[in-house]
């Protein structure tokens, strides 16, 4: 007994769907090609700005919020009034406290060092 054939022979397409499978394949190659420039466009890209990336110095973080760079001290001027005598000093984080008398008053100023100003001038009052 014959076996009947299991793959049948392809018949030939007519010129018209001929021209539209061409059409396709080329369509295909187009779009492909543009998706693979486009990805290499990406990729590129990335390497680029890794390869900018600025190398960052070395810093040591305090708890204040503030950061010293290595190799070289913070430098900060507390401008406190004129007339001020200092009696104690007093640091937490990044603020320091200083306590003094200023024309007879007691005075407290806290400096902020991340601010870089005086946040706080307090008059400490003693009831009678």
């Amino acid at each position: 007994m014959p076996q009947p054939e299991i793959e049948e022979k392809e018949e030939p397409l007519d010129p018209a769907m001929e021209r539209i499978r061409r059409k396709m394949v080329l369509l295909i190659l187009v779009s492909g090609g543009i998706l693979f420039v486009c990805f290499m466009a990406v990729l590129g890209a990335i390497v680029y700005k890794v390869a900018q990336r600025p190398a960052k110095p070395e810093t040591i973080a305090s708890t204040g919020g503030f950061s010293v760079p290595s190799g070289q001290p913070l430098a900060a001027t507390a401008e406190l009034p004129a007339g001020f005598v200092v009696q104690g000093v007093s640091l937490s984080g990044s603020q320091i406290l200083f306590y003094g008398l200023l024309t007879g008053d007691q005075k407290v100023f806290i400096y902020d060092i991340a601010a870089g100003r005086i946040v706080a001038d307090v008059t400490v009052a003693v009831p009678q």
